[in-house]
């Protein structure tokens, strides 16, 4: 539990450092002091995400979003679930969207099938997958060994897949 609070500290940290750098205020130096000046009337920049699933790991994100810092820092943020990081890579590839929170398997895909528009990833911005081991019943003293000789089903269509 300690090391999830950390992490989701962490995160939080991370995004708050991500919001400084976006302001779009225009700094003049005077004679020995800086004064900061914000445009009157300035147009947020609209800013697309395709998120590829709802995810405790953006929760960060989400906090921003309902605090309006993202409005506050000119960003007028739209943010779309993509239900899949193959629809999430498509909707970036084709100027639906402008940024895409997936794994890095769609991108591999798209430069292992020859496109010449591929997109970057910034690999490791969550340190874990956002994949959680539910089970019909309660069971309290789980066990992994619980798990031997059980058909696990994980993914989805269009995903990667795991069969225990």
């Amino acid at each position: 539990m300690k090391k999830k609070t950390s992490m989701l500290l962490a995160g939080a940290a991370c995004l708050s450092l991500f919001l400084t750098g976006c302001s779009q205020s225009e700094t003049t130096i005077g004679s020995d002091t800086a004064e900061q000046k914000t445009p009157a009337k300035e147009k947020p920049e609209h800013v697309v995400l395709n998120e590829v699933a709802h995810s405790i790991f953006y929760a960060p994100m989400y906090v921003a979003i309902e605090e309006d810092y993202f409005q506050e820092n000119h960003i007028d943020l739209e943010l779309v679930t993509g239900y899949g990081a193959d629809k999430t890579m498509t909707a970036v590839l084709s100027g639906e969207a402008d940024i895409g929170f997936m794994g890095s398997e769609a991108s591999i895909y798209t430069y292992n099938g020859g496109s010449k528009d591929y997109v970057v990833n910034f690999a490791q911005l969550t340190q874990r997958a956002g994949n959680f081991l539910v089970a019909r019943e309660e069971m309290p003293d789980f066990s992994w060994n619980d798990l031997k000789g059980k058909t696990v089903l994980g993914g989805r269509k269009g995903g990667v897949h795991i069969l225990m």
